[in-house]
């Protein structure tokens, strides 16, 4: 009796090999993700936030890692990411702040001297800020001024303006007050 020999044997060794090498790249950079966060005492969310960078990161890689491994032709791959990427630059010059924002927060998560809870001074000709922050998202921070006011401040805009540590975690202090 023979043994069907399997046609696509070869490929579906090197997409389980792509899979797991995957897995493994998106372990170690979520694992030091979450090093860097907790060194940088960075709060949670942010850090949850570099994993869904990560993760489109490496389903985008998946994607063309997948495509070779299946035999699509390079030339004809290339003339689909070219295509895609033209339509998405377009999209994006036309909303190219959203773009500068998102930058902004994932350079705001590895080098940002601010941490939840603390309370700064934004100096800004037209109109100087002192707020709480709340919290930091991929697109703006949240302040909270002494009034209860909530401003949604672009992080674009916080990476261009001068800012003063008025007090180191807030959060802590109340805290520490109510004991």
């Amino acid at each position: 009796m023979n043994i069907p020999e399997l046609t696509y044997s070869t490929e579906l060794f090197y997409t389980v090999l792509m899979m797991v090498i995957l897995l493994v790249i998106n372990f170690v950079l979520k694992k030091t993700a979450q090093r860097i966060g907790e060194k940088g005492e960075i709060h949670i969310t942010r850090i949850r936030l570099m994993f869904r960078y990560i993760n489109i990161l490496i389903v985008i890689l998946a994607l063309f890692l997948m495509a070779v491994v299946w035999g699509m032709n390079l030339r004809d791959l290339a003339l689909i990411f070219s295509s895609v990427f033209a339509v998405i630059g377009v999209a994006l010059f036309a909303i190219w702040s959203i773009l500068s924002n998102i930058t902004s927060g994932i350079i705001m998560f590895f080098n940002f001297p601010y941490k939840i809870g603390d309370k700064i001074k934004i100096h800004d000709k037209d109109m100087p800020i002192e707020a709480l922050i709340e919290d930091i998202k991929a697109f703006h921070l949240h302040l909270r001024t002494d009034e209860g006011e909530l401003i949604t401040y672009p992080n674009n805009l916080i990476l261009q303006k001068a800012v003063s540590l008025i007090q180191k975690d807030v959060f802590l202090d109340e805290g520490k007050n109510a004991l």
